[in-house]
Order: structure tokens, then sequence, then C-alpha cells
């Protein structure tokens, strides 16, 4: 179990970076993403590992890596390009 929650908490690290890397300019303070990289993939594992009870460890990770993906992606920005219309 222990050995399940570092491992999705180093997944989470991955993907945070890697969302750090390609999308700077849209993400606020690295801090922030990291943080919830690693909260979401947690999140994630435990959600998953209480619904499959005691399923497979790749199941498991899998759920980490979805959620802590999901998690990232809401922190988000706009990239500038939407332009607004006088009219609205």
């Amino acid at each position: 179990m222990i050995l399940e929650a570092l491992g999705s908490a180093v997944l989470g690290i991955v993907l945070a970076w890697a969302a750090v890397q390609r999308l700077s300019h849209r993400l606020p303070a690295t801090r922030l993403v990291f943080a919830t990289g690693i909260a979401g993939a947690l999140f994630g594992d435990f959600v998953t590992h209480s619904a499959l009870d005691s399923g497979s460890l790749l199941v498991s990770l899998l759920g980490a890596v979805v959620v802590s993906a999901a998690s990232v992606s809401l922190l988000l920005r706009p990239s500038g390009r939407l332009r607004h219309s006088a009219t609205a």
C-alpha cells in the first residue's frame, strides 16, 4: 500500500512536471501545479483502490494518472486567443 501511494505520487510529480514544461504560460505558480498533481494522483489512487478493493497495481496507478491529469487540467487558463464581440 505504501509503495502504491509512493508510486502514484511519483506519477503525479512526473505529470505535473510535463505540464509545466509544455504549458507554463497557461498555468499558475509551479508549486500549485506540483501540489495539485500529487494530490490528484493520491486521491485517484485512493478512489481506485477503494472501488476495486485490492485490485491490480496497474489499474490503481492508471486511476491515479487519470485523476491527476484531470486535476492539473482544471488549472489551465485560456490561451488568450479568445475574442469577445463588442455586441455581447
